[in-house]
């Protein structure tokens, strides 16, 4: 996310990120997706998502390229999928489930299976309609130094104020801050 709450530029582009990670936020990324089991995306997303990380998996077994992207592209890729969607009747990317129903609903039932965490790798739509419905847990915020002025945010169309609790925040060498929020509940 960007310091102005962009996750991405008016048409997508994420050319303004940060992708030279300093050791310390790869350990921290890597340790945060660990004990996921269960990635949810919105269908934009997921083409891009699947073959980008199956991408990185197919690049040559070279030391530069074993390293925590590559270990981090196999856990995207093994880890069970579930893609919400309204116009697909059958997932055309392997380990990848869809769902079809009231969001609401499917993402409960998901909570109810899962035994450890979930993780949201949506897209802008996706993740403000998880949001406006309050079921995210918590919020894992990488801001980006670099203002866009204009782009596709999460927290879009609200209906009401939406209040966190600071879990914990750390800066990076890199120049990313990670910041840990809670939702607070009524």
């Amino acid at each position: 996310m960007s310091v102005d709450s962009y996750i991405a530029g008016p048409n997508g582009e994420m050319d303004w990120m940060v992708w030279n990670w300093d050791d310390k936020f790869k350990k921290y990324v890597f340790e945060l997706t660990e004990p996921v089991d269960t990635i949810i995306l919105g269908r934009k997303m997921t083409d891009g998502f699947v073959s980008y990380w199956s991408d990185v998996m197919t690049k040559p077994d070279d030391p530069s390229s074993i390293d925590r992207s590559h270990v981090f592209a196999k856990k995207m890729i093994e880890t069970p999928k579930v893609v919400f969607t309204k116009t697909l009747k059958k997932s055309q990317w392997a380990n990848t489930d869809i769902a079809t129903g009231d969001l609401t609903d499917e993402i409960i039932k998901l909570k109810s299976q899962s035994s450890r965490d979930i993780v949201v790798y949506g897209g802008a739509t996706f993740d403000s309609s998880l949001i406006r419905a309050g079921l995210i847990d918590e919020f894992h915020l990488f801001i980006n130094p670099v203002a866009i002025g204009n782009g596709l945010t999460i927290f879009k169309d609200l209906s009401e104020i939406q209040k966190f609790t600071l879990v914990k925040s750390i800066a990076f060498d890199c120049g990313i801050v990670a910041l840990h929020y809670e939702p607070k509940r009524a």
